[in-house]
């Protein structure tokens, strides 16, 4: 289980690492290749006041949609500035230097990394949620290859 997480202010190529029965566990993040935009990602990112819109957000007043508006926009502005990502989180297995299962493998990807007011602590989450396949298929490898020169 990966016990530390990433940066707060984190970047593509960024890893983690722990240990686990003797493998070594790496989480390493990668910039996702979609170039969207989160307004073109995800339907209902743009606040609705309409109940047959993507983003409604329900029977609030005007004050609640205005200060939900002023959120997406100030997250487009960050998203514009580079200021934040989508990523990919990859979780790879190793024992004594040698890799075990493929570097995408057990990956997520459209995570979104350094989002306005977060810590960065869904990234590790989503490693740890990887881990327990990863890990599976690494240890169905090892046995393989025992077998194979057995």
């Amino acid at each position: 289980m990966f016990k530390t997480g990433f940066n707060q202010y984190a970047m593509a190529g960024d890893s983690i690492t722990c240990e686990v029965e003797g493998f070594t566990v790496t989480a390493r993040l990668f910039r996702d290749d979609c170039g969207d935009a989160p307004d073109e990602r995800d339907d209902g990112f743009w606040p609705s006041l309409d109940p047959k819109a993507a983003g409604w957000i329900g029977s609030n007043d005007a004050a609640e949609f205005a200060r939900q508006q002023a959120i997406a926009r100030e997250t487009m502005k960050a998203w514009r500035a580079d200021e934040w990502f989508y990523c990919g989180v990859s979780v790879t297995v190793e024992r004594e230097g040698v890799c075990l299962i493929g570097e995408y493998g057990h990956a997520l990807w459209g995570v979104e990394c350094n989002y306005p007011g977060t810590d960065n602590g869904y990234l590790r989450e989503v490693a740890n949620e990887l881990l327990p396949e990863a890990l599976c298929e690494a240890r169905r490898v090892l046995s393989k290859l025992a077998r194979a020169i057995a």
